[in-house]
């Protein structure tokens, strides 16, 4: 037995450094963590246990069978995070270049099938050259495959710890979250060299797949990390406000912030004119529990804010128009973001919060061109397709279609609330007068003193919050200040809210 034990603690030596001390500073060299460092800053300590660490890989071809590294640039295995299981695999870029051969990739298929079994996140730390060559194509067939079916079952969160190409990237972007961070990530499908060939264009690794790109024009990006350390803590900051699994609830956590709070800054937040932009941020970070907002997407489609946040230690998905951007609203990028964000909350029984203040869809043709039609279907789609808790807060303008997919009580909102400032009608007024009044305002001696005394006329009858209350198009209509308690006793009250699911294959989302 002790030449046994002997060779077992050998053979995990190996196993623990594949690459040697050499591979190990070779990473530090580029400015990067290993992936055991990186598993230690992640997990509860003493908590991660490693599971296969001694596969290899089975190519014989190419001279591989003289370089059969234990674990196969792949680690996978299980611990906890704030107290809660979560497993993982991870790729190591120091064996192989973090390639993906046929045995690493059943090692992650694996591993994602206990998870999903045993109800519990995924966490997948991205670092590697791509498909391995020498073993020929169809390893990542399997890990798309796997993702795909374990989708909205358990949350699965992608960290993108170095370069993804390739066929690699539909790993992660199969998932609910992907995390960048600043420096050290990339993805692409194609890379530099191979555009300049193809297409004659030339631009560098960064500007074509780093953390800028994709956190602000294409939207791949959830969340951007400053350094590893930094990326590791979102990772544990994200799972808190997720449940384990698509059959729990978030826990609920107390964070000693008076669900009675009133704030009276509210009262005062709005610009007297409602042409003004502000910041809905503003707002968000004065009701939430201790102003805490964990923002998703935000330097992607800015109009629109999408995030987490707590009410009286609930977890709760919050989407607000944002005014100072766009005057707040709806575009392609946008609907994409929202619709995206309603059905995460949906799938993970997270109650979703929209605060209203929206002027409409954003007219003109580049965006009738890329297809705000079938990207606004989304919002809509996504919106009543939600069966988790949903109220709407009404703080400044709720025009017309626009309203509906911020979460109309015509498109099933649970609870409406209004604030007095609230102007919920078909369309501004200074558009419906000029519609209404057309005639009117042609054959008036003074056409714009006329035209002024009508908008004012309109403003103050048809779309005001009690006139929409008349029609039970609102709920409550509330002070400003207590927009934080109302929430929390709609979420209580909602809050073992269930609906029977129609049976069908499932709805067509216009995608």
């Amino acid at each position: 037995m002790k030449k046994k034990i002997e060779q077992l603690v050998e053979m995990r030596n190996k196993a623990f450094m594949p690459a040697g001390t050499k591979g190990i500073e070779k990473q530090h060299s580029r400015g990067k963590l290993t992936v055991r460092e990186r598993i230690n800053l992640l997990f509860d300590k003493n908590t991660f246990v490693e599971l296969n660490m001694f596969a290899q890989h089975q190519c014989h071809d190419f001279a591989m069978n003289k370089n059969r590294p234990l674990g196969d640039a792949i680690i996978t295995g299980y611990g906890k995070i704030n107290g809660r299981p979560v497993y993982l695999y991870a790729q190591d870029f120091t064996v192989l270049g973090g390639s993906v051969g046929f045995t690493g990739a059943a090692k992650m298929v694996k591993i994602m099938r206990i998870a999903s079994k045993a109800k519990a996140p995924i966490i997948g730390l991205i670092d590697s050259a791509g498909g391995r060559l020498q073993e020929g194509s169809g390893s990542f067939s399997q890990q798309m495959t796997e993702t795909i079916k374990v989708s909205g079952k358990v949350p699965q969160i992608s960290a993108i710890m170095g370069s993804c190409a390739g066929a690699g990237v539909y790993i992660p972007a199969l998932t609910d979250f992907i995390i960048m961070v600043e420096g050290i990530s990339q993805m692409f499908i194609t890379g530099p060299l191979t555009i300049k060939e193809v297409t004659g264009e030339i631009i560098s690794i960064d500007d074509l797949g780093g953390v800028k790109p994709h956190s602000e024009i294409s939207g791949v990006c959830d969340l951007v990390a400053g350094n590893e350390k930094e990326c590791m803590q979102i990772i544990r900051d994200l799972l808190s406000f997720l449940p384990s699994s698509y059959s729990e609830k978030p826990k609920w956590i107390n964070t000693d912030d008076p669900p009675d709070r009133l704030d009276k800054t509210l009262n005062e937040l709005l610009p007297e004119m409602s042409r003004r932009p502000y910041d809905m941020h503003k707002i968000i970070s004065r009701v939430v529990d201790n102003g805490n907002f964990f923002e998703i997407k935000a330097k992607f489609g800015r109009n629109i804010i999408t995030g987490f946040a707590r009410l009286g230690g609930y977890s709760v998905g919050i989407v607000a128009n944002n005014p100072i951007f766009k005057a707040g609203a709806i575009d392609c990028d946008v609907s994409i973001k929202a619709a995206r964000f309603f059905r995460t909350c949906d799938c993970f029984n997270i109650p979703i919060i929209t605060f209203v203040d929206v002027p409409g869809y954003m007219p003109g043709v580049k965006e009738e061109h890329e297809g705000i039609i079938r990207h606004g279907a989304k919002m809509l789609f996504a919106y009543v397709e939600a069966t988790v808790p949903k109220i709407t807060c009404i703080v400044g303008k709720a025009y017309g279609g626009a309203y509906h997919a911020m979460g109309s009580g015509a498109l099933e909102a649970d609870i409406v609330l209004a604030w007095p400032s609230s102007e919920i009608a078909v369309m501004g007024a200074e558009g419906a007068v000029n519609v209404l009044y057309r005639k009117q305002i042609e054959t008036a001696l003074d056409k714009e003193a006329y035209r002024k005394h009508k908008i004012e006329e309109y403003k103050e009858t048809f779309s005001t919050p009690y006139y929409a209350a008349s029609k039970l198009l609102t709920d409550i209509v509330i002070k400003p200040e207590e927009t934080r308690p109302e929430l929390i006793h709609a979420l209580e009250m909602l809050k073992n809210k269930e609906i029977q699911v129609q049976q069908r294959r499932h709805g067509n989302i216009p995608l």
